[in-house]
């Protein structure tokens, strides 16, 4: 069963929007990935793990340049799943998505995918592209190991859209801030906040928001009419920033995520 509506339901009640964050599976190395993402665990109520993809799409350049570490150092789809065990045994409470595009479990076998995200304590998939319209190919199979699947919507979805893609999502709904790639710059804050309520007239799914959150502030200002804020490249920036030193890396990303938490908090 999915821990995601728990997740919600703690932030709900203690008056909060939940914390998403990301970072990719493997970068910059298998054994560095499993410290920083233990460390982020520990300041989110929901991680997002990165399956490292060749061709990732809708992502910017700082999780393009994570992807291509990861697969470089040769992180394969068995790690995500090991090192996403290793988080749930360490935090039992908190949400894990595995995030991506639909080559890995389309190789693996949806069904296989879902027993081995399963069995490592995984709650939902994201998979970039595939749109509710494709739903056929894993809908099904991820209800009946009980994943979430969480659906993307954007400042161009029509009502209808909104619709449908409420119709096959489960977990929440991802809203992407802007139209653009990950870690661009965030749309206007008005904007965003009348396309989020107006999700809210087709959906009861929580409505989190990603895409281009960076600061503290841009945090804040998301959280006041969002379920969760979403931060991705904020994060996985720390890792080439600091890639001479592993612990100014783990330390950094502990800084930034307590940070995004704080002003959200606040």
């Amino acid at each position: 069963m999915s821990r995601l509506p728990e997740v919600f339901t703690r932030c709900k009640s203690e008056k909060r929007a939940a914390l998403v964050g990301y970072l990719t599976a493997g970068d910059p190395d298998i054994n560095t990935s499993k410290q920083l993402l233990l460390t982020l665990a520990k300041q989110v109520d929901i991680l997002e793990i990165g399956m490292p993809f060749s061709d990732p799409m809708a992502d910017g350049p700082v999780i393009q340049a994570a992807s291509e570490r990861a697969l470089a150092s040769g992180t394969h789809i068995v790690d995500v799943f090991e090192l996403a065990n290793i988080v749930r045994k360490a935090n039992p409470d908190i949400g894990i998505v595995l995030m991506g595009y639909a080559n890995t479990p389309f190789v693996i076998g949806f069904d296989n995918f879902s027993k081995q995200a399963v069995a490592a304590g995984v709650d939902a998939v994201l998979l970039v592209d595939i749109p509710p319209e494709e739903g056929h190919l894993c809908d099904h199979i991820f209800k009946q190991h009980g994943l979430d699947r969480i659906l993307l919507l954007s400042p161009t979805s029509t009502d209808e859209r909104i619709k449908l893609a409420s119709t096959h999502a489960s977990g929440f709904i991802y809203y992407v801030s802007l139209n653009g790639i990950t870690g661009a710059n965030i749309g206007e804050m008005t904007t965003i906040k009348q396309r989020v309520t107006n999700i809210r007239k087709h959906t009861d799914l929580p409505i989190c928001v990603g895409f281009g959150v960076k600061t503290p502030q841009q945090a804040s200002e998301v959280a006041e009419f969002s379920d969760g804020v979403v931060v991705g490249s904020h994060f996985v920036g720390q890792v080439p920033a600091h890639a001479e030193d592993h612990k100014t890396m783990q330390s950094a990303i502990k800084h930034a995520a307590q940070a995004i938490k704080t002003a959200i908090q606040a």
